[in-house]
């Protein structure tokens, strides 16, 4: 089993910053992708970025330039900065750590955090 942990969610005026962390614990594979996900109320979860245990990054197009995944294996961490926020970012975001192979394809289950509060206003 793998937990996750969530921390540094808020409140922030557009155009500020946040950094959210993530630590692991638990039964963690060395190669894994841990990433970011977000969900707006009546909307689907979706990926923010991601970053595998090689630094392989992904990011979704509306945070491009804008938001920073970053992780520390040592510590079993991942950070997202968050910079120039903007109302639209407002969501309920994620921490995900799933395990992969030696090609980076994601194997097995998705292990989940329990969610940190992002809100931005206008």
């Amino acid at each position: 089993q793998v937990q996750l942990v969530e921390s540094g969610g808020g409140l922030v005026q557009a155009g500020g910053s946040l950094r959210l962390s993530c630590a692991a614990s638990g039964s963690i594979f060395s190669l894994n992708v841990m990433g970011w996900y977000r969900q707006a109320p009546g909307k689907e979860r979706d990926l923010v970025a991601a970053i595998t245990s090689g630094g392989s990054t992904n990011y979704a197009d509306s945070v491009k330039g804008r938001f920073t995944i970053s992780r520390s294996n040592a510590k079993n961490t991942v950070y997202l900065q968050m910079n120039s926020l903007k109302p639209e970012d407002t969501a309920v975001y994620y921490c995900a750590l799933r395990p992969i192979n030696g090609l980076g394809v994601p194997v097995g289950v998705n292990y989940w955090g329990q969610g940190t509060q992002v809100t931005v206003s206008s």
